[in-house]
């Protein structure tokens, strides 16, 4: 702050100071007052020590709250091994780099720990959490089956849901925002003039089928003709399986000229499909995608998909475990992080001549 705004806040106000008057000589705005007061966590060191600072001056009350960020915190994340290990691998690796930057910050301890969820097993969990000696549990991409969820409720053992979605809301949880992410991308399709889009898909979790939904949402809200391709959930080949399946529905000949899949691998493997059918993309075929991973950036052309920010899901996992450490009763958070569109060159803008004649 320079030293004008120094001096501004020495002065004495002819009222009770207000969030509002700290905002306006921190520069900053007053959800941020209001959650350094708070001593919510996600705040900067600096920005919350220049609006104490500041309130100080000004002779605002600061009420004592509990810390929000309990030292030497030890948290268990728990991450399905056939994730970590697949093709999605990278996908969990940015929200575990998530995880542990902010477990770093705020002098905690992450550990992570591969499981089969599939088969977890509420006698592993207890032995994880002897083991380990955690405070709280991370499950990363892991839909718990009814009598996990059950200990964890009965034993009140902090637990956030990361990259996944909870229905019964009964445990704070952090995904991506999977059903408004996937409208836009299917949005992006009819915008571009298709009519005609299939929707590539595989798993049943509570997070993919958003995805499915938002596509749903969109075409019917377009008028498009849509196809639903479930792709085996068993499948380790993503791509290939996706590839397969394409091809099938080229020699078919139903008219699609687009396709949204809910992640990059299957894009990936649609577009091998129509390459090999000699059609040109996007010319002939649009290919939208999910996630922004790595291989969206090495199709030719680039690959036109929705970027999730996998640190910042990470990220505010933690700070929703601090959150429930510091106050264990505090009513369950469901949050989800915006999606972007990552133009890349697998959809390309129809003319109106030949949007209209789509929509015939």
């Amino acid at each position: 702050m320079n030293k004008s705004g120094e001096d501004m806040t020495r002065v004495s106000l002819s009222r009770r100071p207000r969030q509002t008057d700290i905002a306006r000589f921190a520069g900053v705005s007053v959800s941020t007052v209001s959650r350094v007061l708070a001593n919510e966590p996600g705040i900067s060191s600096n920005v919350r020590d220049e609006v104490i600072r500041i309130a100080s001056e000004l002779g605002y009350n600061i009420r004592p709250v509990p810390s929000a960020h309990p030292q030497n915190q030890r948290s268990v994340a728990l991450i399905p091994v056939d994730q970590a290990t697949g093709a999605l691998g990278v996908f969990y690796e940015g929200i575990l780099s998530g995880l542990r930057g902010a477990a770093t910050r705020s002098g905690g301890t992450l550990l992570p720990r591969l499981v089969r969820s599939s088969s977890l097993k509420v006698s592993e969990l207890q032995q994880t959490l002897s083991e380990t000696e955690a405070t709280g549990i991370f499950l990363v991409g892991i839909d718990p089956p009814e009598d996990l969820c059950s200990y964890l409720l009965e034993s009140k053992i902090p637990t956030v849901w990361v990259n996944g979605n909870d229905p019964d809301l009964q445990f704070d949880c952090v995904s991506p925002a999977n059903f408004y992410g996937a409208r836009l991308a299917t949005q992006h399709l009819i915008d571009a003039g298709h009519r005609r889009i299939l929707h590539f898909t595989m798993s049943h979790r509570h997070t993919i089928r958003e995805r499915i939904r938002g596509f749903e949402a969109a075409a019917m809200k377009g008028g498009a003709t849509t196809r639903i391709v479930q792709l085996p959930s068993t499948s380790s080949r993503t791509s290939t399986a996706a590839c397969e399946a394409m091809e099938a529905i080229l020699v078919e000949d139903q008219g699609f000229t687009a396709a949204f899949c809910m992640n990059d691998m299957m894009a990936v493997g649609v577009m091998e499909a129509v390459t090999n059918h000699h059609l040109s993309i996007p010319q002939d075929f649009a290919v939208m995608g999910f996630d922004d991973l790595p291989c969206a950036s090495m199709t030719m052309p680039r690959l036109t998909t929705m970027r999730v920010d996998r640190e910042a899901i990470g990220q505010e996992a933690y700070y929703l475990m601090q959150r429930r450490i510091a106050d264990a009763g505090a009513e369950p958070r469901k949050v989800e992080l915006a999606v972007r569109l990552v133009e890349g060159a697998t959809v390309q803008p129809a003319t109106k001549a030949e949007s209209a004649e789509r929509s015939v």
